[in-house]
């Protein structure tokens, strides 16, 4: 067990070191595309969590899908951005809701559906920029 802890970690620290890198100087567009990313990345770790039956990763992975929701959330301009950013702020509270429902009833399907939502607006956000 000692053995696999190692990689694992390697992996987190890598990981970090990756998303920092993006960060550092991006412009806004960017940032929120980095968010995007790593909203998918969890998304997609944790509906293999619930496949996998690991319900501690699953919840870790939902912990921090909430946090980067949230996060997409606040930033959103409702005097700008208008009908767009009432809609945006409508979908990411479903995503939430479906994500915790996912987890709760231990439904993967759900977890992907949440993914499906986000991923459309992520390749929207994407071909803006």
């Amino acid at each position: 067990m000692y053995m696999s802890q190692q990689p694992m970690k390697a992996l987190r620290r890598y990981t970090a070191v990756d998303t920092g890198s993006r960060v550092e100087g991006a412009t806004p567009h960017q940032l929120v595309r980095v968010l995007y990313d790593e909203l998918l990345l969890s998304l997609d770790t944790a509906t293999l969590a619930l496949k996998n039956g690991d319900r501690h990763k699953c919840v870790d992975r939902q912990t921090r899908a909430l946090a980067i929701l949230h996060a997409l959330e606040t930033s959103l301009d409702f005097e700008r951005g208008g009908e767009v950013a009432t809609s945006l702020a409508t979908v990411y509270r479903e995503v939430r809701r479906r994500v915790l429902a996912a987890t709760s009833a231990n439904d993967p399907a759900q977890m992907e559906a949440a993914r499906s939502f986000i991923a459309e607006i992520a390749s929207a956000w994407n071909q803006i920029g």
